[in-house]
């Protein structure tokens, strides 16, 4: 019953926010630099790009970093380039601590004239024309120090793991984002980080991230340790479920999982009330009764229908797959479990260890 109160919350939730007046666009665009730390030729990587290098931003520049010569995505970047003009390529294999995305990310900003506004995206963010123009019209409000972005699930393929991937985003991630700040978190989501370079400076620069997993996580923590705003940009992108295989996402949800249960061992584990069918399923395995087979019904239908209201908000590429959702919600409740099974995670080609907090 809490998790179908969760479920209904988190639908008004969304509601809420898709009515919330953004902030009026800036009089002046400040130069911004964008950000893009690449690996590999990823499913729907040049439509992504595309979408940035399209924004309807007048003082843009745009690097994408890769850190192997022979990196498969220098290609897309290569046919980019020939249209967009404002799109530069950086190769620098330097190392820089522990997290690869950030030692690109420095060897990227080390080889690119500074500006006023830093913005860093994942390579997989598909974005609305006007993306860059709301995060930078957030920025400017009075106490700002870093706006991030919800973002929604969008399957480069029609397959099973890809709609699982997309519904864990949108319908359950991104409500569950959207009710920690209505309790006060201020997390940073890092599919989307824009801050000044004064900021940046303050805060010892990227170096500062280098050695965190959770680059993200970090950043806004000591964004917010400068007494400044971690804020959410009006605007929401999606973001590629490129997985094919269940086990390889099963494998990427798990390395999210390790990091929050790292980062917030309790809450994560109050998280597990986010799958309200699951526990109506186990309800009806272990006692049999038809009280918990109409438990059962009621809470797939609520998720269904919160899913299916998501959708007419946000309007997001993948809409909710009704049928998958029991096995979406006992897939993510093994999950939970697991993450406390293990400190080790693989990510991008590499096997990690998670930090003892």
């Amino acid at each position: 019953m809490a998790g179908i109160a969760q479920c209904l919350a988190g639908w008004l939730a969304v509601r809420r926010f898709t009515r919330i007046q953004p902030p009026p666009e800036p009089t002046e665009f400040p130069p911004v630099l964008l950000l893009k730390p690449l690996h590999g030729d990823e499913p729907l990587l040049e439509q992504a790009l595309e979408s940035a290098c399209t924004q309807d931003y007048p003082n843009l520049r745009i690097v994408c970093g890769v850190q192997d010569s022979t990196d498969t995505a220098i290609p897309v970047v290569h046919r980019l380039q020939a249209r967009f003009p404002n799109l530069t390529l950086v190769i620098d294999p330097t190392p820089h601590g522990s997290n690869h995305k950030v030692a690109n990310l420095i060897n990227m900003l080390a080889a690119t004239p500074s500006a006023e506004i830093l913005v860093i995206a994942d390579s997989d963010i598909h974005a609305a024309p006007d993306w860059l123009r709301s995060v930078v019209a957030t920025l400017a409000q009075p106490g700002m120090g870093l706006v991030t972005t919800l973002y929604t699930g969008r399957a480069a393929a029609i397959g099973v793991p890809e709609f699982l991937g997309c519904t864990a985003i949108t319908h359950t991630f991104l409500p569950g984002a959207l009710l920690a700040r209505a309790i006060g978190r201020q997390d940073c989501l890092g599919a989307t980080m824009a801050l000044r370079a004064e900021t940046l400076a303050a805060i010892g620069g990227l170096p500062a991230l280098s050695n965190h997993l959770a680059d993200d996580n970090e950043l806004g923590r000591l964004v917010r340790a400068q007494g400044l705003t971690v804020a959410l940009a009006a605007t929401i992108p999606s973001t590629t479920v490129a997985e094919t295989r269940l086990s390889d996402l099963l494998s990427h949800e798990l390395r999210w999982a390790r990091t929050i249960c790292a980062l917030v061992p309790a809450a994560f584990a109050l998280s597990a009330i986010q799958y309200p069918i699951a526990w109506a399923i186990l309800a009806l395995a272990l006692s049999g009764q038809d009280w918990a087979a109409a438990l059962l019904a009621l809470a797939w239908a609520t998720r269904v229908m919160a899913g299916r209201g998501i959708d007419r908000a946000l309007r997001p590429a993948t809409p909710v797959p009704a049928a998958l959702l029991p096995l979406r919600d006992l897939l993510s409740l093994g999950l939970v479990v697991a993450a406390y099974t293990g400190r080790r995670v693989r990510w991008r080609g590499a096997v990690l260890d998670m930090p003892r907090r």
